[in-house]
């Protein structure tokens, strides 16, 4: 049985291959885990347009204690819609 994680936007529990994994890097900025390796703290969202959308606008960043900054979150959508 696969480990089961659950969306910090929709809550629902799901395969964690089935979700995208988020990261606070040490320098406190949110980053796109692509590998689900990166050690740190995580979070994961599904990976719906829905959920990505409510992710990024906060409750990712509050979930990781990290601060929301506008380059971060551009960046980061911008990494996703090559997905």
């Amino acid at each position: 049985m696969n480990p089961e994680r659950t969306c910090v936007a929709c809550r629902q529990k799901k395969d964690k291959s089935d979700l995208l994994k988020f990261v606070k890097n040490t320098e406190g900025h949110v980053e796109y885990d692509p590998t689900q390796k990166k050690c740190g703290r995580g979070a994961y969202v599904c990976r719906n347009k829905e959920c990505i959308s409510k992710a990024l606008k906060g409750i990712l960043f509050r979930r990781l204690r990290a601060e929301q900054d506008f380059k971060n979150r551009q960046r980061l959508e911008s990494e996703l819609k090559a997905l």
